[in-house]
């Protein structure tokens, strides 16, 4: 009877040591030519995880290159314009048009007065006529080409000669780029936890690869039901006892926030009412050093009324 008097402790509640994740996964698909990390290692930022082999980008690089060159070599051609030997080919060219055409206008001259004296046939005539024109359409396309080399490339052909090559620019860059995502880099100060894939194989774009554990990021969770968390506050000192360790770590409640209603029920057989809501506290150790040695995941307990 005096047993069943006496106070019932209450039930400590039960939590996990839980750590920030992070996941790292390649943009481009490719196979895995080198790790350079293994499991448990720590790493900082900026250090490569990976290499991946990815032909199809050598190929694209090389494409982006010639068709940057190509682009080049044409915005320097309006911008320079006709060379000497160019503008000195199409003046002998039409000094050579001109006399033509002036033989052939000769030609025509002769021929109509003939024609108009009756001595020539009309069939003879329409030839020379053809001929004449031939010559004067060939002399004025010359003069056209000859008077615009003089004169220059135009603006027009020099903007679209601008506008290929920085299209070439853009197509190397996207190449650069895609030829930068054959390394994985780390973003974070980590613990490698688990690697997915090994040397060979194919490593799928936005498939993480490697996981991991983001340093100095320890902290404690605990579901506490409705009928209890006014026990708790934002801020307030709290013991958590690490049983696999028979140690106690100090914390403060970092946050208190609902869980959604498919979240509430974490256990077949709860022991608080099933209306309840449910309430996540997230705890901060305030020993980093000591909360960073504790195994991930591993069970803690603390009591529903405690202390400050």
């Amino acid at each position: 009877m005096l047993t069943a008097c006496q106070a019932k402790e209450p039930k400590a509640f039960i939590g996990k040591i839980k750590r920030e994740t992070v996941t790292f996964a390649p943009k481009v698909t490719g196979r895995i030519l080198k790790l350079y990390v293994d499991e448990g290692q720590a790493v900082k930022p900026g250090d490569t995880l990976a290499i991946l082999d990815i032909p199809e980008v050598n190929a694209k690089m090389a494409q982006a290159l010639g068709a940057f060159k190509a682009a080049s070599a044409q915005q320097e051609m309006a911008d320079n314009g006709f060379t000497q030997n160019q503008l000195k080919q199409l003046r002998a060219k039409y000094t050579g048009v001109n006399e033509q055409f002036a033989l052939a206008q000769k030609s025509f001259n002769r021929a109509f007065a003939i024609f108009k004296d009756s001595l020539m046939s009309p069939q003879a005539f329409d030839e020379t006529y053809a001929k004449y024109q031939g010559a004067k359409a060939q002399l004025d396309a010359v003069t056209a080409e000859l008077q615009e080399a003089e004169k220059g490339t135009r603006h027009e052909t020099i903007l679209a000669t601008v506008g290929q090559r920085e299209q070439a620019e853009g197509l190397v860059k996207e190449a650069e780029i895609a030829y930068s995502e054959r390394y994985i880099i780390a973003t974070n100060y980590m613990t490698v936890e688990t690697i997915v894939l090994r040397e060979g194989e194919l490593a799928a774009a936005g498939h993480p690869v490697f996981s991991g554990y983001i340093s100095n990021s320890t902290w404690f969770r605990f579901t506490i039901p409705e009928s209890k968390i006014g026990a708790f506050q934002k801020g307030q000192d709290l013991q958590i006892e690490v049983p696999y360790r028979q140690q106690t770590v100090d914390g403060t409640i970092l946050t208190i926030k609902q869980m959604p209603r498919y979240a509430d029920i974490t256990t077949a057989y709860p022991d608080y009412e099933m209306d309840d809501a449910i309430y996540e506290i997230k705890i901060k150790p305030k020993s980093i050093d000591i909360a960073e040695e504790l195994f991930y995941n591993a069970t803690i307990r603390l009591k529903p009324f405690p202390t400050k």
